[in-house]
């Protein structure tokens, strides 16, 4: 009986594959199986008369199908044979019947999966969901590794008439004499050839087999539409790599990033019109900003709610647009580390190490009383203390832009522990980003590797403290030797002429990010270390870099704080509005409370003054949290719910920042020394 229905299911794959062509042929073949599932069909003799027939009509296919094959052989051994033929033109006829029998063999694969796939599904349990899924999985990869295998014949095929045309070409260029100019043009042609040959990548190819690798189906979407309605020709379509999308079934979107021709230069239309976008609107965003009293900043984050996905949905580009931000970012903190030298570092290196780690301690301890109050699992407390534990260095590095360095002779001026607590956290970042894997771990992990796991996290740390040190004996290294001769260097050569200057400061400075990187400590860290490390030459010289960078850097962070805006949502943060106020507040006063609290016990007697100062300027969330947010989301560690909630609460806090920050310098800084850049 399993035989039976076994060829019966051979006979209806078969049978639409061999010779019917007729719809209503069709359709009577459909009722006569329904009728045979249904157990109402026709008496034995007419039913093995049917399953004789089609599955004589199966096996006449098969052996047509070997008789060619066989001719195929003997074909490519008379080619080879030819001694009339050039090794050229023999290697592409015999390339021609491979490509025909791989076309034959892989006609008759597809026929004998889908005979065993409909076996397959008929023998399963619809009942159960789990095997559906699987089975369309199952499906779905064939189908993926079927359309792979035809693109790559289908290209094959192209080379393959492209040859035939060369040879067609060579055959008349023989057939008849060339003048000086075409003989000069072929050989040209030639070289083109060889040259494109040469600096072709096979990524296709050479990536397909790796492991991790995954067929996906994608759409490609074309952004002129005009091409359609001029009835543009599909090779003018193809050409036109430069405007295309990838779209897949999650859909993220793609752009090309290496087109196949690397000797035509295109450009991203997309990205260009973003930053032009983002430029144009920023200047009105922030003259508004401005005029009510708030940093520009804002007007700068208003700019990226605006043309987001939650605005008016034009940007395109947006893990560019937010590549290009973070370079705001590490000219920022360039910036930021010129005016904090080496020697106000030295002196309040202690405070800068203890406080954050003190803090960052004490937020944990917070975050896993409240979870175990409400149930939350550890893994999501420790990763949400430790996002809400975190400031913002570039927004506070805006604060303190011109403002006072120092109060009292003798005493620790705010800024320097500020940003030495910052730059601190930073360094922190980078170690909770090495630590984040354990932490996925830890989420399932049983109580038998507790231990395990503890383990690899204190090794982690040891070697992320070996990293540091490191990292500040190059500093050493650089201090000593180095930076002067070069900078002395850059000067002399760049006597008339800045470009020398602004591109040797911005080799340095990507130099030490690429050493802290190495290194496995953030490449922020890096950047600040430059500054830190130009400013050791002197006043003058801090004053002579900073006026070539600064417009580089103001431009920039308009693009990083714009690349903020772009993952807030005001709808969300309107439905939520009364649940977002309250936990942002509490976050907002439990990090002061916690700031001020630490820096009481660590700051000296004749400082506590500025506890208030430095406690202010720590009251917020980093934009950091996005980047761990986003990873942690991605790892299953928080959910979508969680994870909306830390993005607004991180927007809400920035915005509250200035009013705190400003609350701050009136009351602890005099009125003749107040300058600040809020």
């Amino acid at each position: 009986m399993k035989a039976t229905g076994f060829i019966s299911l051979w006979t209806l794959v078969s049978l639409p594959c061999g010779q019917l062509a007729n719809p209503a042929e069709h359709e009577d073949v459909v009722k006569h199986a329904i009728k045979l599932h249904r157990g109402k069909g026709a008496v034995i003799t007419q039913r093995k008369q049917w399953v004789l027939e089609n599955c004589r009509k199966l096996s006449g296919l098969l052996r047509q199908k070997n008789v060619v094959l066989n001719k195929l052989k003997n074909a490519i051994k008379a080619v080879e044979r030819d001694a009339g033929l050039s090794d050229d033109e023999k290697l592409f006829q015999v390339h021609t019947f491979e490509i025909f029998q791989k076309e034959l063999n892989e006609s008759e694969n597809s026929v004998f999966q889908a005979i065993h796939g409909l076996q397959r599904a008929l023998q399963g349990d619809y009942k159960d969901v789990v095997n559906m899924k699987e089975s369309s999985r199952q499906r779905l990869e064939a189908l993926r590794e079927a359309a792979i295998k035809e693109e790559m014949e289908y290209v094959e095929l192209l080379a393959a008439e492209k040859h035939q045309v060369e040879a067609l070409k060579n055959m008349q260029h023989q057939n008849k004499s060339l003048s000086m100019l075409d003989e000069i043009l072929e050989d040209v042609r030639k070289a083109a050839d060889r040259l494109e040959e040469e600096i072709e990548e096979h990524a296709f190819d050479d990536n397909k087999s790796v492991r991790g690798v995954n067929f996906e189906a994608v759409l490609r979407v074309e952004e002129d539409e005009a091409n359609s309605k001029r009835n543009a020709s599909k090779r003018e379509v193809e050409d036109d790599l430069g405007l295309s999308m990838l779209i897949d079934s999650q859909n993220n979107q793609y752009i090309l990033t290496k087109p196949r021709d690397s000797t035509i230069p295109r450009a991203d239309h997309h990205f260009i019109k973003d930053i032009v976008t983002i430029g144009m609107l920023s200047l009105p965003c922030g003259w508004l900003c401005t005029t009510i009293g708030l940093p520009t900043m804002f007007g700068y984050i208003i700019c990226g709610v605006l043309l987001g996905p939650s605005g008016l949905n034009s940007i395109k580009s947006i893990v560019q647009v937010e590549t290009l931000g973070e370079f705001g970012v590490f000219f920022t903190l360039f910036l930021v580390g010129l005016e904090f030298s080496p020697e106000r570092l030295r002196k309040v290196w202690k405070i800068s190490l203890q406080g954050p780690c003190y803090m960052t301690v004490l937020m944990i301890a917070f975050g896993l009383l409240w979870g175990h109050l409400l149930q939350i699992r550890p893994t999501q407390s420790v990763f949400i203390s430790t996002c809400l534990s975190l400031s913002s260095t570039p927004l506070v590095s805006r604060f303190l832009a011109g403002s006072v360095r120092g109060d009292k002779e003798g005493d620790i001026d705010y800024s320097s522990v500020l940003l030495g607590m910052l730059v601190m956290q930073d360094v922190q970042l980078g170690l909770f980003i090495a630590v984040m894997p354990t932490l996925i771990q830890a989420g399932v992990s049983t109580y038998s590797s507790i231990f395990k796991e503890i383990l690899r996290i204190l090794i982690l740390i040891g070697q992320i403290l070996f990293s540091l040190a490191a990292v500040f004996l190059v500093c050493l290294v650089i201090k000593t030797y180095l930076i002067g001769p070069y900078y002395r260097k850059l000067h002399a050569e760049s006597k008339g002429n800045k470009e020398i200057l602004i591109l040797g400061v911005t080799a340095f400075i990507f130099l030490m990010l690429m050493i802290t990187e190495l290194l496995d400590v953030s490449m922020e860290l890096g950047c600040f270390l430059a500054g830190a490390l130009i400013s050791s030459q002197g006043h003058m010289v801090t004053e002579e870099i900073m006026s070539c960078i600064e417009p580089i850097r103001d431009f920039l962070a308009i693009i990083f704080f714009a690349s903020i805006g772009l993952h807030v949502f005001p709808t969300f943060v309107i439905y939520e509005l009364t649940v977002l106020l309250f936990l942002t507040l509490s976050v907002v006063i439990m990090k002061f409370v916690l700031a001020v609290l630490v820096l009481s016990l660590i700051l000296p007697k004749t400082s506590q003054y500025i506890k208030w100062i430095v406690s202010a300027g720590l009251a917020q969330v980093s934009e950091f949290s996005f980047v761990l947010g986003s990873r942690a989301r991605r790892a299953g560690i928080i959910s979508r719910e969680v994870y909306l909630l830390i993005l607004s609460v991180t927007t809400l806090s920035l915005l509250l920042a200035p009013a705190l920050w400003r609350a701050a310098i009136m009351k602890c800084v005099p009125r003749p020394e107040r300058r600040s850049s809020t």
